[in-house]
């Protein structure tokens, strides 16, 4: 195991940025044909049978029965998978893909003042001026939407890809509270929890889908198979190789990627607000994880 990163881990984390920022789009073309729930239940089971594949595959075991870690990993399949998939997949109907990927920028700086109070590392003040900058940021991106409460359906949309974001940022905190696991057998059992929780609201609420088409059909399936399986190996690989301060150079990806993918594929137009809000937030993630940066750039 090695903290220095090689030509091998820098191109998997380009390609992780690459993953993860064109998600919120291949969402976008999912919609064009299936509901937001069936959208979001389908993504988790799929991603869910071939994680757990995956497990099978590499001869690791399933964890004995552990009251704590199993009730861990229950809420976390909710608040990793179920609960912000849907509302991902529901606020994507009403605002660019664009904006979901840049609220999903703020993740980093909601798990810092969570982890002050619930966990062990505490908010000191570059970090509290880290946070503070992104705060600004996402009031500068979802800004007009606050004001505009109550007429219409794009400020709640807006509301609940914050949401969604708020939800990993949990359940970051809570993962890290998780007894000793095997992270890809924890990632396969959190999505089966998300696919067990989801599958019977699809079928009440939109039905058992069929295929709606080459365009949509295929996006569905990519969302279940590129952003969890493969993405799943990539992050666990570099983590073990290059260490998980290394893997934070994602989150500094995912926001552009998703900014230029919605304008590129989908002709979103992209607002002034959008990239004063991308400013913002990345300079508060820089500002909040200087140290653990500079570490990482200096090779040590």
């Amino acid at each position: 195991m090695t903290d220095n990163p090689t030509t091998r881990d820098w191109a998997g984390v380009i390609a992780l940025g690459l993953i993860w920022g064109g998600t919120f789009m291949v969402v976008a073309i999912a919609l064009e044909g299936y509901g937001p729930v069936t959208v979001a239940t389908s993504r988790t089971t799929l991603g869910a049978v071939a994680l757990l594949g995956l497990v099978m595959a590499t001869g690791r075991s399933m964890p004995k029965w552990d009251a704590t870690l199993w009730w861990i990993i229950s809420i976390v399949g909710i608040l990793s998978t179920a609960l912000p998939f849907v509302l991902l997949s529901w606020g994507q109907q009403y605002v660019p893909s664009a904006f979901a990927g840049l609220s999903m920028a703020s993740i980093p700086l909601m798990v810092l003042p969570l982890a002050h109070f619930f966990s062990d590392e505490p908010l000191n003040m570059r970090k509290f001026i880290g946070v503070t900058l992104g705060f600004c940021g996402a009031l500068v991106l979802i800004g007009p939407g606050l004001a505009q409460l109550g007429q219409g359906t794009e400020p709640l949309a807006q509301l609940a890809c914050i949401g969604a974001a708020l939800c990993y940022s949990i359940a970051s905190i809570l993962t890290r509270r998780c007894p000793p696991i095997d992270p890809l057998v924890l990632a396969a059992l959190t999505l089966v929890v998300g696919s067990v929780v989801l599958f019977p609201i699809m079928l009440m609420t939109e039905g058992w889908p069929a295929w709606e088409g080459t365009r949509s059909g295929l996006a569905i399936v990519a969302l279940g198979l590129l952003p969890t399986a493969l993405a799943t190996l990539l992050r666990v690989a570099i983590i073990i190789s290059a260490g998980s301060v290394f893997m934070t150079l994602v989150n500094y990806q995912v926001p552009a990627w998703s900014m230029v993918f919605g304008a590129w594929i989908l002709s979103e137009a992209l607002p002034l607000r959008f990239f004063a809000a991308l400013a913002l937030i990345m300079s508060g993630l820089a500002i909040s994880q200087w140290y653990s940066l500079r570490k990482m750039l200096a090779g040590r």
